[in-house]
């Protein structure tokens, strides 16, 4: 029954799902980890940008950002300098779209767009033999997916999701219809339909953007845009199919699903208990605080709690691996 009791407990002051989920953006912090950039090219005349962070570890973590998120957020990069401190070698990967160049196609990514994820990997795979996933937000419901699906490639050994909306619907909703959420949707807006309306000057047969600026909820957005982009019938359609909640039993790799209680994104749906206690291989853990990829407990150190979380969880299966054959 792998439903871990947290210990995670920041000062009362921190105890706010909000506080915890804008600080994060506020705190500066120095990441020394440093990037090399590499194009893969995908089959169908698309390309991804991944960035490496290599110091010849015989092992990989690949890194899974949010929504209209990048490479280069702090969370990643983050990520990336503690698992480098750790002895890993690390990818932090760009979504299509999301890199510092347009896709080439009209389609774009989404919430369960796991084909990508199997190319990176696939890539990935013939230099590590040891792979870790790591998805934040929207990229732990790719993650989770993923692992999930029933085609993980046998160099995957562990996955750690963060913040993850494994039922896309419910987390719509919240954040459409959550009076305190309305910052995050206009945020979340500005950035996407934008994006949509630049589309729509490359592919103009193909998209109609007469709607966009009326757009005022990410169901909107989805039902006019996101779903009939990427081949689902509607937004309905489209989160039913792509939400990783229906996977989670699936999962056999050892995999920690780290979800606060007081994230204003998700809901009941998103805590996972019985499925977890039902699969030995998904660790769930749910703090009563910690907000969206925030689980900050001290601002005099800034360093999210997660980071530390997910090394003990690694450092815990490296223990429990066979050492890696040179």
């Amino acid at each position: 029954m792998p439903v871990v009791a947290s210990r995670f407990l920041p000062p009362l002051f921190l105890r706010n799902g909000h506080v915890q989920t804008i600080l994060p953006t506020l705190l500066r912090r120095q990441y020394p980890i440093v990037f090399r950039r590499e194009r893969l090219e995908l089959g169908d005349g698309d390309f991804l940008d991944l960035d490496w962070a290599t110091g010849g570890a015989d092992r990989l973590g690949i890194l899974s950002h949010g929504l209209e998120g990048t490479s280069e957020d702090g969370s990643i990069r983050g990520m990336a300098t503690l698992l480098q401190k750790a002895g890993w070698d690390v990818l932090a990967w760009n979504f299509r779209g999301c890199g510092r160049e347009k896709n080439r196609l009209l389609r774009f990514y989404h919430s369960g767009e796991t084909e990508d994820l199997a190319a990176v990997v696939a890539l990935a795979a013939a230099r590590y033999s040891q792979i870790v996933l790591i998805g934040l937000s929207l990229g732990g419901n790719v993650t989770l997916k993923y692992l999930g699906e029933g085609a993980c490639h046998p160099a995957v050994i562990a996955g750690i999701a963060i913040s993850a909306p494994i039922d896309l619907a419910a987390s719509v909703h919240a954040i459409d219809h959550r009076l305190s959420n309305l910052f995050y949707l206009r945020r979340f807006l500005r950035r996407l339909v934008p994006k949509i309306e630049e589309k729509a000057l490359r592919f103009p047969q193909r998209l109609d953007v007469r709607r966009s600026r009326q757009i005022r909820t990410l169901a909107e957005f989805d039902d006019l845009y996101t779903a009939p982009i990427h081949g689902f019938r509607d937004a309905a359609d489209y989160w039913e199919k792509s939400s990783s909640k229906q996977f989670l039993g699936r999962i056999d790799v050892p995999t920690l699903l780290l979800n606060a209680r007081d994230d204003p994104f998700l809901t009941a749906e998103s805590l996972p208990y019985a499925v977890a206690e039902k699969n030995a291989h998904l660790f769930f853990e749910a703090p009563e605080w910690g907000g969206h990829v925030g689980f900050i407990d001290s601002i005099r150190t800034i360093r999210p709690w997660y980071e530390s979380r997910s090394a003990e969880f690694l450092g815990d299966l490296l223990l429990a691996l066979p050492p890696v054959e040179g």
